[in-house]
């Protein structure tokens, strides 16, 4: 499967970045890279455009052909990619509360039916959060292509255009919504509240958090319905990076007090749009450029490093770096090499076998589908 190095490695940069945010677990790095920690929830907005561009081709693409989209072969691959290491995590969380990073955990079917970041308690049920952007990217996997074949029986730029504008106005009025009437009331009264507020409210759920994956598919759309327009910034993707990377800048400017009303209300949007650029020049940049040794590796290995990285930190701080007493740069070695261990595992043990035996039975339903990284 042809792969792009320069969106392999915006890939691993993500994971990596969610990760060192999620180290607070374990106590986190220490003050001299609370920056570094502090922006790490970013790499989950990456994902999402990325997941958007690269979700948005496979859809896209036989659509501006003319041809009939194969629902069955998309939403198999999609369940063959998402379930098993899913499902296998999930198992892990149920059967040994001793493994989990925090103590309270919602139900296995918030989990099975991609309900948790809309039902989600935290302050009670902490433990596996971090699942609730797979449950965005469900939502994702499941409606879109339907709404893209649906506007591409009678295609008109004026009519996705507004749709655009309406996913982007809806999330406007969902945060300001949340923010204005739930969490400025508490914000003086109710510390604690106004921050679970903010997660229960406006970090977690769907409606609010469609902006990165709308960028990616706009990406995805000027690719494959404007291509002539789209190969004539491949020379310009050096430019792309360098005003993605400013725009990053900025939107980390605007997010120092993350839970503010602006942040909030626009700083998704304009994060989105800025990544974008980067996954945008990562995309133009082709096969011959951003290869970094490892990027790749990681880059397979992201989504079981994602499911389990929190259960390998807590594991690695209650087994091994606790009892002896480790720290600095030892406990920050010992806790990496417990991720990457966990996560080389569940990849060769349970995700691409799967998704071998799903090739081998379904080759003739994927020729239909376009070559883009999973």
């Amino acid at each position: 499967m042809h792969r792009m190095p320069g969106l392999d490695l915006l890939r691993a940069l993500a994971v990596v970045w969610v990760m060192l945010f999620h180290s607070y677990i374990v106590g986190g790095l220490g003050e001299r890279f609370e920056l570094l920690q502090g922006y790490g929830w970013m790499g989950v907005d990456l994902f999402f455009v990325l997941s958007g561009y690269l979700i948005g081709r496979q859809v896209l693409a036989p659509l501006a052909r003319g041809e009939r989209f194969a629902f069955a072969a998309f939403y198999r691959r999609r369940a063959f990619r998402i379930l098993p290491a899913y499902l296998a995590v999930l198992a892990v969380y149920v059967a040994w509360p001793a493994l989990r990073e925090a103590p309270g955990l919602s139900p296995a079917w918030q989990f099975i039916s991609f309900t948790l970041n809309l039902l989600i308690d935290y302050a009670h049920a902490p433990a596996f959060s971090h699942a609730w952007s797979l449950c965005v990217e469900e939502h994702f996997y499941l409606l879109f292509p339907l709404l893209a074949a649906g506007l591409a029986k009678r295609p008109s730029a004026r009519t996705v255009l507004a749709v655009c504008a309406g996913v982007v106005v809806f999330g406007l009025a969902w945060r300001g919504y949340v923010w204005l009437h739930a969490m400025a009331p508490l914000q003086e009264t109710d510390p604690r509240g106004f921050g679970l507020c903010f997660v229960q409210g406006i970090y977690y759920p769907t409606g609010a958090r469609l902006d990165g994956l709308l960028a990616g598919v706009l990406l995805a759309l000027a690719e494959t319905w404007r291509p002539q327009a789209w190969t004539r910034w491949r020379m310009r993707s050096g430019v792309l990076a360098l005003a993605g990377l400013a725009a990053t800048g900025l939107a980390m400017v605007l997010f120092r007090d993350r839970l503010g009303l602006w942040p909030s209300l626009i700083g998704y949007p304009l994060l989105s749009g800025a990544l974008a650029l980067l996954v945008a020049a990562a995309a133009l940049a082709g096969t011959g450029h951003w290869r970094v040794p490892g990027a790749g590796w990681l880059a397979r290995l992201s989504y079981s490093l994602y499911l389990s990285h929190k259960l390998a930190m807590h594991a690695v701080a209650t087994w091994l770096v606790e009892p002896l007493g480790l720290h600095g740069a030892a406990a920050f070695a010992c806790h990496a090499a417990g991720v990457l261990a966990a996560g080389a595992a569940l990849h060769y043990a349970v995700e691409r076998p799967f998704l071998r035996w799903h090739d081998r039975a379904d080759r003739p339903a994927l020729a239909t589908l376009p070559a883009a990284a999973p």
